[in-house]
């Protein structure tokens, strides 16, 4: 088998960059380990917290004890399936912040800038806004990937929002837009009452072009002679076998199994090669470390009214909702029910948000287990740009085993002074008389949690990963010691392998990463194509005025 490009996962990134390459005429296979996206579990919204719990879709992956975390154990999601990670996540789209990729740009990723990058996100949109407002000359309108509003039909939405205004902060109609600071409606990958994966935005148009194939294979290496990548070796139907590229080997297999690769095919930190016996190809030291995500707290609150989405927790309600998904694709099945948020700063002093919300109008956990107190609602919040770093490695020199990972949460001192203000902050906004007819009581932390140090064994006890691992194999300038891929998306120190995930970001950026993940396939294949980038968009983002001396 061989192809000009070989791209490894299919993906967020790997998906929009086979469709652009196949779209230019290029000859392209895309190898992926996962099966079939095909199924309610993935393909109804609602269903959003089954497929990331099932062995079939998730590679399972757990990071190594997390030492400021009570040595515990925290899971790891990633997609290993058709459309990878799109496939089953929380389907929020936020492009992220203006000033975090202004930020990529003063870190070494020239030509990574908002004005770069804003092109990208336009092409790769089809904005549908509902009726809801927002800002049209911010979106795209005929891009491959759908993204929708919520009905938000539910008066606990609406009252999220107010609550905000009546705190004192700004509200968006926007948050992709010109404005993202405020309370205002979420977005989501939706459309047509199903998600609306990379894999059905992207890879299905893909393969409808001759010229684009995906196989079904376990790639164990990058195949590399005299510096040049020339295939990867991979286990197909039982047997080892090498698929060729004749131009590229393009790696979008995330931030855990992009380095995990990289490592194994000889590029990565020398010792850490001569540690599990691997040939060094590349001596890059940056390969693994640099580890990044979003931790998060679920704020939960007792609701005074039956109106929240608990009343459907059980058989009969789901049964329901889910006969009328499977035959109109339509009602509370058609929603992941993420459908206002917020992003805020936390002090004065930051220039732009560092604390995002998710509101949910039911008290749950991310695996399904509903809190016991019935009725109740809850905002998912969690600081954005932690110091705090990690790393993946090797467990060992075979390409079965899973790799090490160690996000080293909360290793900064910074990042508990972050999470307990977002506690204060999240208290008040629901003690607002927006939230006077349905708040009953705190559920978690719950009132007994007041100091700094019993909000501490909180967030110890209770922080979960919003699953947005990145920043493994990052972007910078070709001199630079630390960075692995150069602002091309090309690996330094070998010739034809490429990084296009989110394993490049130099930073996390604010929000879900889906939506900046499909950007860099966007963009890394207009470099690969070599035709020229998008003309820069230079429109101004809004930033708080008076963000030097008030925290809203």
């Amino acid at each position: 088998m061989e192809a000009d490009y070989v791209i490894v996962g299919a993906g967020s990134a790997g998906c929009a960059l086979a469709y652009r390459l196949a779209e230019a005429g290029k000859d392209v296979l895309v190898v992926e380990h996962g099966g079939s996206d095909i199924g309610p579990f993935i393909q109804m919204p609602a269903a959003l917290s089954y497929p990331m719990n099932m062995k079939r879709y998730d590679w399972g992956y757990i990071s190594e004890p997390e030492p400021h975390l009570s040595d515990r154990k925290l899971a790891c999601p990633r997609g290993k399936v058709i459309g990878g990670s799109s496939s089953i996540n929380g389907m929020v789209f936020v492009r992220g912040h203006a000033r975090d990729f202004d930020y990529w740009q003063e870190s070494g990723a020239t030509g990574w800038s908002y004005a770069d990058v804003l092109p990208y996100f336009k092409r790769m949109e089809h904005w549908h806004d509902g009726g809801h407002g927002g800002d049209t000359e911010w979106r795209g309108n005929n891009g491959p990937l759908h993204v929708t509003r919520g009905p938000r039909k539910n008066p606990l939405f609406a009252a999220f929002v107010e609550a905000g205004k009546q705190a004192g902060y700004p509200t968006t109609d926007d948050y992709n837009g010109e404005q993202q600071e405020g309370f205002g409606p979420m977005e989501q990958t939706v459309f047509g009452g199903r998600r609306w994966s990379a894999a059905n935005a992207y890879l299905r148009p893909a393969l409808k072009h001759k010229n684009c194939n995906l196989t079904r294979a376990f790639v164990e290496r990058v195949v590399i002679e005299n510096g040049r990548a020339i295939g990867v070796e991979v286990i197909r139907n039982g047997t080892k076998e090498v698929i060729s590229a004749r131009k590229e080997v393009i790696l979008s297999a995330s931030s855990i199994n992009t380095p995990k690769l990289l490592l194994l095919s000889g590029i990565g930190p020398a010792e850490h090669l001569a540690e599990h016996g691997i040939e060094v190809v590349a001596d890059r030291a940056g390969v693994g470390q640099n580890l990044q995500d979003h931790l998060e707290l679920y704020l939960q609150f007792a609701s005074l009214k039956p109106i929240t989405l608990y009343k459907y927790w059980n058989l009969v309600s789901k049964a329901i909702i889910g006969a009328r998904w499977l035959l109109s694709k339509t009602g509370l099945g058609a929603s992941n029910q993420f459908e206002s948020a917020a992003f805020i700063r936390s002090r004065a002093g930051i220039e732009y948000p560092d604390i995002q919300y998710h509101f949910l109008p039911i008290a749950v956990r991310y695996d399904g287990k509903v809190a016991a107190e019935g009725h109740g609602f809850q905002a998912h919040m969690g600081p954005m740009r932690s110091k705090s770093r990690g790393w993946v490695k090797l467990a060992s020199s075979d390409p079965a085993d899973a790799p090490k990972i160690q996000f080293n949460y909360m290793s900064d001192p910074q990042d508990w002074a972050d999470f307990r203000t977002g506690i204060r902050l999240t208290r008040e906004i629901f003690a607002q008389e927006a939230f006077g007819p349905y708040v009953k009581h705190e559920i978690q932390p719950g009132l007994s949690h007041q100091t700094d140090e019993e909000l501490d064994t909180f967030i110890r006890e209770e922080a979960e990963s919003a699953y947005h691992p990145c920043g493994t194999a990052r972007m910078g300038a070709a001199n630079d010691p630390l960075a692995v891929v150069d602002p091309e998306c090309r690996v330094i120190g070998v010739q034809g392998l490429r990084v296009a995930d989110s394993s490049i970001f130099p930073r996390v950026t604010n929000g879900n990463l889906n939506g900046p993940s499909i950007m860099v396939g966007e963009k890394a294949a207009d470099h690969i194509l070599g035709a020229g980038m998008l003309a820069k968009d230079t429109s101004k983002p809004w930033i708080n005025p008076n963000w030097e001396n008030d925290q809203r």
